[in-house]
């Protein structure tokens, strides 16, 4: 899971009003049970201590949930009189929680927003694709490929006899024009999409084609679909199911990669960065001691968190860096933090990866994963 779209939560200093709220529709009692949660959020954040200001800005967002098409949940996270951040949710928090802390209370996240990667869909015929973006909030249209199509003189049915060759081979050569417009549009698109998987869907023959002339690096994450189709009003239900199960198969696969990854080069908590003989190139952290070390040296690649981690709520200290994090106040000093702030190991170390752009997973329950919850695979070893 990538939590780039947290960066507008590090810009600024707290204190912060993090809110999750069920908001799902579904009894006859809907809105008079959503009035007793925006209730309960704003007696929370008034216990808390927030200010009027900013509890009455998180209030006026929450009043404006639309009647229908809403989410299950949202989180919205407040500062200053003023909400930064409104995350749809593709599952309800258990009950509703609001806090007044120094930082976002970002921890819950990973398990609210779903682990489905973000995906590239593209949509392909002969004359050209319409390119999809899939991720934890929507799908949205990102780009089209406009390819060529050639037509022959009347051309009401295909040429025979001494013209049938010259026809055919007028019509491939124009159709790989084609697949060379749409792979190179892919391959433009990619970096920026944020996707961590490419679906083709279309004819065989002509997803191939296109398949063929990608980036290695984005044929490697790419999977093909039977079900759909870029006519208007084609029906995606069957689509939908496909690339749902990829998405799942993707990341079951990207959680059992990096825990490999991570037993293979685990160490003893808070010793990562030591080297003998036993020493392995493919180093991790494990625990809370280690895994802030590792972030501090922006060395974390991928966060490994367990369900629930026991150590999620242990004390940090932080300054308002995203790399200022130390177990021990006289350590945030050290790092030239003038006054230590307190605040939640895993709220620390989500910022400290979001900033980073390393990739977050949430170890399954029943999966043995770090001591304690909170584990790292690292860029390089210390």
């Amino acid at each position: 899971m990538e939590l780039g779209f947290l960066k507008p939560l590090f810009d600024r200093l707290g204190p912060w009003a993090s809110v999750y709220i069920d908001t799902t529709r579904a009894t006859e009692d809907a809105a008079k049970q959503q009035k007793l949660r925006e209730r309960s959020v704003a007696s929370q954040l008034i216990d808390a201590g927030a200010d009027p200001y900013t509890c009455r800005a998180v209030m006026d967002r929450l009043a404006h949930e639309p009647a229908s098409g809403a989410p299950p949940g949202r989180a919205v996270f407040a500062a200053g009189a003023e909400v930064v951040l409104d995350v749809p949710l593709s599952a309800p928090p258990v009950s509703s929680e609001a806090t007044w802390s120094y930082l976002p209370h970002i921890a819950p996240l990973p398990g609210l927003l779903g682990d489905e990667p973000p995906c590239l869909v593209a949509y392909i015929d002969r004359t050209g694709a319409d390119m999809e973006l899939r991720d934890a909030q929507r799908s949205r249209t990102v780009a089209t490929a406009d390819g060529k199509e050639w037509q022959g003189r009347g051309h009401r049915s295909i040429p025979t006899d001494r013209y049938e060759w010259h026809y055919r081979n007028k019509v491939e050569n124009t159709w790989n024009e084609t697949a060379d417009i749409i792979a190179g549009e892919l391959a433009r698109q990619w970096p920026e999409s944020g996707a961590q998987m490419l679906v083709l869907t279309g004819d065989s023959r002509e997803r191939r084609a296109v398949y063929n002339r990608l980036p290695e690096q984005i044929r490697a994450v790419t999977v093909e679909a039977e079900n759909g189709s870029r006519s208007p009003g084609a029906s995606r239900r069957l689509l939908d199911q496909q690339i749902a199960q990829a998405r799942e198969q993707y990341a079951h696969a990207r959680v059992e990669e990096a825990l490999n990854r991570f037993r293979t080069g685990r160490r003893h908590p808070g010793s990562h960065g030591e080297r003998g003989v036993d020493s392995n190139p493919g180093d991790a952290a494990e625990g809370v001691p280690a895994v802030v070390d590792a972030a501090r040296s922006h060395q974390v690649d991928t966060l490994l968190l367990g369900q629930d981690a026991p150590d999620g709520g242990r004390d940090v200290w932080i300054g308002p860096g995203v790399d200022q994090v130390a177990v021990q106040r006289g350590q945030a000093q050290a790092l030239g933090v003038s006054k230590p702030q307190r605040a939640r190991a895993d709220d620390a170390l989500l910022r400290s990866a979001a900033a980073a752009g390393a990739e977050v997973l949430l170890v399954p329950e029943g999966v043995q994963g770090p001591a304690g919850g909170f584990g790292a695979v690292l860029r390089w070893s210390g």
